[in-house]
């Protein structure tokens, strides 16, 4: 896996001040994308554990509200298996914060109730070990600027945990106070 970014101090993608890694690597190619230049697998360095201790570290500060996971493509099967390390050491490390991802592909295909190639056993680790999903491809046509934490009016903010645990998607709901 290649990192094509990582933010430090991102208050964009996500609630809060985030760490924001962005992963190299997307076959969506959605017209109008904001990071076209991380479609490509080889953009950007290798991931390594320098790396993830780099992660760790700025995630630790008390003032940072947690990670989230975008790029390119995080269920990219290129991309899963170092993500899923991730994940398990920032739970194992840092349990207090909370994990977004960013994904092209919606909870439907993720969980294979519609088939995709960003299904499977390690996809199932990732979403348990996430707070928010935000799913589906950016569509140029629904573009929204005025959406909070999205691009197009198609994509939703999906509260993974309560997902999970009732059967059925349940939308994130933004505290009262922003």
């Amino acid at each position: 896996m290649n990192v094509a970014e990582i933010k430090n101090r991102d208050i964009a993608n996500g609630l809060g001040v985030r760490v924001s890694l962005f992963v190299s690597g997307c076959r969506h190619a959605c017209k109008g994308c904001f990071n076209e230049i991380a479609w490509d697998f080889d953009f950007g360095k290798p991931y390594d554990k320098a790396t993830e201790d780099e992660l760790l570290r700025q995630l630790a500060p008390d003032y940072v509200e947690g990670l989230t996971l975008l790029g390119g493509e995080p269920f990219e099967p290129e991309n899963r298996s170092e993500l899923l390390g991730l994940l398990r050491r920032v739970r194992r490390e840092l349990p207090e914060k909370n994990v977004w991802i960013y994904s092209g592909f919606t909870f439907e295909e993720l969980t294979g109730k519609k088939p995709s190639r960003g299904s499977g056993q390690d996809t199932d680790e990732i979403l348990r070990l996430t707070d928010v999903l935000v799913d589906g491809p950016f569509v140029y046509a629904l573009k929204d600027i005025t959406l909070r934490f999205r691009g197009s009016s198609n994509q939703r903010i999906i509260d993974v945990r309560r997902t999970l645990e009732s059967g059925e998607i349940t939308l994130w709901d933004s505290p009262a106070h922003i």
